[in-house]
């Protein structure tokens, strides 16, 4: 069996992990990940964080997010819903509602939609039906 410090190590490891979508990609489906992402291409769907989403300026998102903190320089189309900061770059173009806990928009930025702050943010759950995905743990290996 593995000790709490060996569980401890494994969730710090996946909740550091990075993902990317590069610049000229297109993806049609949800994301959900416990680690950092960043997105330069396009994406059909939704996306779940639980730590950072990076959208850079070449980014188009159909669908709604939900992240702990999100920077955003695309376009987004959708429901964003960050539990602690959302920051909107200059060339950001939002359409579609948001709920966040603080956020900082640069001039430039485009928001078209409701914006609520401070609202306390539903937790971010990963996993089918909403439920909490456990967090994979490795096989204690005998000596």
């Amino acid at each position: 069996m593995l000790t709490s410090k060996e569980q401890k190590r494994a969730a710090d490891e996946i909740s550091n992990s990075s993902n990317n979508i590069g610049k000229g990609t297109f993806l049609k489906g949800d994301i959900e990940t416990y680690g950092n992402i960043r997105i330069e291409g396009k994406m059909t769907g939704n996306l779940i964080c639980k730590a950072k989403i990076a959208l850079g300026q070449s980014s188009q998102i159909d669908g709604n997010i939900l992240a702990q903190n999100a920077d955003i320089e695309g376009e987004v189309k959708g429901k964003i819903e960050v539990t602690e900061l959302l920051v909107l770059k200059a060339t950001a173009v939002i359409n579609g509602d948001i709920f966040t806990g603080k956020m900082v928009v640069e001039p430039g930025a485009v928001f078209n939609g409701t914006c609520k702050m401070g609202a306390v943010i539903k937790d971010i759950k990963i996993g089918e039906n909403g439920s909490n995905r456990p967090i994979p743990q490795q096989e204690a290996k005998t000596v």
